[in-house]
């Protein structure tokens, strides 16, 4: 039964995102600088989770669970690979934010689309590079204890609880990976927020401040849907050993499922011109 509201779930995710994607490519007044980063973020959500939808579904719906060593480690380096491209995303969101409330003036000559074009392929690039190391070094690990999984996909951090050999190479450099991407991205995306939040604070009109802070909500909500799920499952990880493993499996499950479905949601909800051209849509 399990199966079913997986692949809801799954069907919500694709509707979300490749919606987003249609209307940002089909509607003009959407080409602009924070719908080019949304787009980016639909197309990392998408990423993320059809790294994930071979073998959950392959195990909720046909109980299959076998999988080679070698889709493993694929699978395990797309999943980690989107991951690290999403909360680059996310990162540029929050300087697209910043230069609109804090550089308004500027908006245009400094987010222009060639820079847009650069910063997404260094985010990309980023994602796929940092992520090779991890997938070599474990590929020559000896498997020797048992070859189940706690998740139904593999993650890097699950398959070292199996190795039987010195995983502190892996260890270092996989914690040196996450220090390197989502780590220092949390904290450009908080120094950014505390520069906005500075420049909001210095505007008279409490009218003004409060629509100049609107236009920051929906990111905030992405950043809360990432990196909460993902704080939680790495504390997890390594203080969590004591607890049931359903408590890892179910955190795994929000880390990779609910951004995607939520992002679309939150975005069609707080942004007046996607909701304003869903709605035309509806009524046709």
């Amino acid at each position: 039964w399990t199966a079913l509201p997986l692949c809801c779930l799954y069907l919500l995710m694709l509707l979300g995102n490749c919606t987003l994607l249609w209307m940002i490519k089909t509607d003009h007044s959407l080409h602009t600088p924070m719908y080019y980063f949304l787009s980016m973020l639909a197309m990392a959500d998408l990423g993320l989770s059809l790294s994930t939808l071979p073998t959950m579904l392959a195990i909720f719906w046909f109980q299959s669970t076998s999988l080679h060593f070698e889709a493993c480690i694929a699978q395990m380096y797309f999943i980690h690979s989107f991951s690290a491209i999403e909360s680059g995303v996310l990162v540029a969101m929050a300087f697209d934010r910043f230069v609109a409330i804090c550089y308004p003036l500027h908006y245009a000559s400094v987010l222009t689309n060639s820079l847009i074009m650069k910063a997404g392929g260094m985010i990309f690039t980023r994602g796929i590079c940092v992520v090779i190391p991890v997938a070599v070094l474990i590929k020559k690990m000896p498997f020797c204890r048992s070859h189940v999984l706690s998740h139904s996909f593999c993650l890097h951090q699950d398959m070292l609880r199996l190795v039987c050999g010195d995983v502190r190479v892996n260890s270092l450099y996989g914690l040196t990976a996450v220090i390197l991407t989502k780590g220092l991205d949390s904290l450009t995306i908080l120094l950014s927020y505390v520069m906005i939040i500075r420049a909001i604070s210095s505007i008279v009109s409490q009218e003004a401040r409060a629509k100049a802070f609107s236009t920051c909500i929906s990111h905030l909500c992405a950043v809360l849907i990432f990196y909460i799920p993902l704080i939680g499952l790495s504390i997890t990880h390594r203080f969590g050993k004591h607890l049931p493993p359903l408590t890892h499996t179910l955190l795994a499950d929000a880390y990779l499922l609910v951004p995607p479905v939520l992002n679309p949601l939150v975005y069609s909800w707080k942004t007046k011109q996607i909701r304003r051209r869903i709605l035309i849509l509806l009524c046709r």
